[in-house]
């Protein structure tokens, strides 16, 4: 039998209440063992860091270069260091639990309530996010004492970041209506995930990509995941710099929330409710 989804009321559907609460369960859940979500955001950060810094000091220290793509060794290493900031933000597997709830048929049991399945999951895994983002941003501002980074702009990478998460959300939901035509759809997002990395900024600054290749990660949103919010903590880009970015920003989650309404609309009419 085919799945239908109930309409939901249309004061439930609209209003803040629920989403506020959904919310406020994912602060609680990621808060449940702090010591453990303390542990898993600094270990996910430990291999794009230390990639970095190896190749950071092959090309310095034994390459003696004194600079690579225009930037020096302590300007690469304040990238380095303060992308951390910002590579946590970005993150989260809720594409993934999409995935399996349709893979299981577990989607059955949220097409009946007044809620949207994908809405539901982004504010599930936003209350974690905007934990995370807490955090970054605790540790920004102790590093502002150290550095020449300043509050304001470690706020405004901040929100950068969180939109860059929005967006992130909205793909990856968009690519999962795949797992209901493709059983192994996990592999989609893995693809996704490793093409991400790579054009965020999180393994390598994107200002050392030659001049000629720039249109490629210029052309996507996924600069604004890391890298973006990188150069404003930094300092390299202006207010009005920041300003026309989360522009960008905006027209993207525009235009992907309207690629997943129109892929899940079409895709669900094929699910079975089944799982297996």
């Amino acid at each position: 039998m085919n799945a239908t989804i109930i309409a939901p009321a249309k004061a439930s559907h609209w209003g803040l209440e629920w989403r506020l609460a959904t919310v406020k369960n994912g602060m609680k859940d990621s808060l449940a063992y702090r010591g453990d979500f303390i542990i898993g955001l600094l270990s996910q950060a430990f291999v794009p860091v230390a990639i970095q810094l190896m190749l950071w000091y092959s090309i310095f220290k034994n390459g003696g270069a004194t600079t690579f793509a225009g930037m020096s060794y302590s300007e690469l290493l304040a990238y380095t260091w303060t992308s951390i900031l910002f590579t946590q933000i970005r993150g989260g597997d809720y594409d993934f639990a999409l995935i399996e709830m349709i893979r299981t048929g577990t989607l059955s049991g949220y097409l009946v309530r007044p809620v949207g399945v994908v809405e539901f999951t982004f504010f599930q895994g936003l209350g974690e996010k905007l934990i995370t983002a807490g955090f970054c941003l605790t540790l920004g501002v102790v590093a502002t004492f150290f550095t020449s980074m300043t509050i304001t702009n470690l706020i405004l990478a901040i929100m950068l970041a969180i939109v860059g998460n929005i967006i992130h959300y909205l793909f990856g939901a968009a690519l999962a209506s795949v797992a209901f035509y493709w059983e192994n759809a996990f592999a989609v997002l893995m693809v996704k995930n490793m093409v991400v990395s790579l054009l965020c900024g999180e393994v390598i600054p994107l200002s050392i990509v030659p001049a000629k290749y720039t249109f490629i990660w210029e052309s996507l949103p996924f600069y604004l995941f890391v890298y973006g919010p990188t150069q404003v903590a930094l300092g390299k880009w202006d207010q009005l710099t920041w300003l026309r970015h989360m522009g960008i920003g905006f027209i993207w989650i525009f235009v992907l929330w309207g690629a997943l309404k129109l892929s899940w609309s079409y895709s669900i009419k094929r699910y079975q409710g089944i799982g297996g």
